[in-house]
């Protein structure tokens, strides 16, 4: 009898040991699903080139993106996990953006000129995410920054001007995420347009100063991690001594 017990024992606990297991990759699966980007991905491949936006063309698609950004209104966010959730929200900032840039397009000059003295383009509530309406400033910083917490969002994120870091030729997806999220900083650092090293001042993007916390208050430092070939040596070797100063910023137009 004892031994009759003890085997259903055994066999009970096997049996919720498989039922456990079946829980934890169901539930896996629910978090690993990707999102769709690739209508978006066939957007900007045809339409970016070099971070130059070919806004007439954005235009001609309109339904396209529309399609594209009805695709992002329908996912939950809490459902992705955390990589694709990083990627979910690029790329809703940066489709956002542009249908922003469209309905002032043609005869804009900035996406400045979207906003009045009143409110800011990036505070209009027109993003529609799970059944909920924000602003391009929500995404940035009560999500993106707050919740990923990874300066290089700087460097993937457009914002339609030309001084932004450019708006590159593919969608960001989790399973690449990193790397990237990597090549676009490293990119933008190493852009002879980016900054200027006269002597022992650096010239960097006014990013760095506006979001002075998110480099840790030290762009030499993330400039010295980014870095490749010359520029990196003459980074290293002056060490202490580089002091920074921060480049106006162009809000023309990244299109034409």
């Amino acid at each position: 009898m004892e031994r009759i017990k003890k085997i259903a024992s055994i066999s009970l606990v096997c049996f919720i040991t498989i039922l456990f297991s079946s829980f934890l990759s169901a539930s896996h699966a629910a978090t690993a699903v990707a999102v769709d980007h690739s209508g978006f991905g066939a957007l900007l491949a045809k339409h970016v080139r070099d971070g130059v936006v070919d806004y007439a063309g954005f235009k001609a698609d309109e339904a396209r993106l529309d399609q594209y950004l009805s695709t992002l209104e329908k996912v939950d966010p809490e459902s992705l996990d955390r990589n694709e959730q990083f990627a979910f929200y690029i790329n809703a900032y940066n489709a956002w953006t542009i249908k922003l840039i469209l309905t002032g397009y043609p005869g804009l000059k900035s996406i400045k000129d979207l906003g009045s003295i009143f409110q800011s383009p990036w505070k209009k509530e027109l993003v529609r995410l799970n059944g909920k309406t924000l602003t391009l400033d929500d995404i940035e910083h009560k999500i993106l920054r707050p919740t990923f917490k990874d300066p290089r969002v700087h460097f993937a994120i457009n914002c339609a001007a030309k001084s932004c870091p450019p708006l590159v030729s593919e969608p960001f997806r989790g399973g690449t995420l990193d790397s990237q999220l990597d090549k676009a900083t490293r990119a933008f650092v190493n852009a002879s347009h980016s900054y200027r090293l006269e002597g022992d001042t650096l010239w960097v993007s006014s990013i760095f100063k506006w979001f002075a916390g998110d480099f840790n208050d030290d762009p030499a430092g993330f400039y010295r991690t980014y870095a490749k070939a010359e520029l990196k040596k003459q980074l290293d070797e002056k060490g202490d001594r580089i002091k920074v100063k921060f480049l106006d910023y162009d809000w023309s137009l990244n299109g034409v």
